[in-house]
């Protein structure tokens, strides 16, 4: 039964973002930061790239490291340096290499927010299981990747 609850909410979720892209909508991204010369050159993490509006270079993105360390809530406002790729920006490691973090990201355009989680701990960051929504981010998901 769980599994497949977990199946439907993914096909949802899935649906969701098809949805927003049929409509031209609007989402962020993660990248590899190797696949950018701007980024490797600074040591990014990750990119973040707003995509599907009508100019997603006009979007703006906000991030926030949300971690646990030692059992203390911390929180880290997050320096988003554009890249040379309109719409693109590159994050450098900026909170502590202790405890476990959910980077999360938040993208307005016009009346359109969506947000985009990312896990990062000792390992680096984990853009394999990051979390979209749309609208702001959703601190139930905060929780539970954290909790993971």
């Amino acid at each position: 039964m769980l599994k497949t609850m977990t199946i439907f909410r993914s096909a949802l979720a899935v649906l969701a973002v098809t949805v927003q892209l049929q409509a031209g909508g609007f989402w962020l991204i993660s990248g590899n930061p190797e696949a950018s010369a701007d980024a490797k050159s600074k040591q990014a993490v990750v990119t973040v790239k707003a995509v599907g509006c009508h100019q997603p270079e006009t979007a703006t993105i906000v991030g926030t490291a949300i971690g646990v360390v030692n059992g203390q809530r911390k929180v880290v406002p997050l320096k988003l340096e554009p890249t040379s790729t309109p719409g693109m920006y590159l994050v450098t490691k900026q909170w502590p290499a202790e405890g476990k973090w959910v980077l999360s990201f938040e993208g307005k355009y016009g009346e359109a927010k969506t947000s985009l989680m990312l896990t990062a701990g000792p390992g680096g960051v984990d853009r394999t299981h990051q979390k979209q929504a749309i609208g702001a981010p959703n601190k139930d998901q905060i929780e539970a990747l954290l909790a993971n």
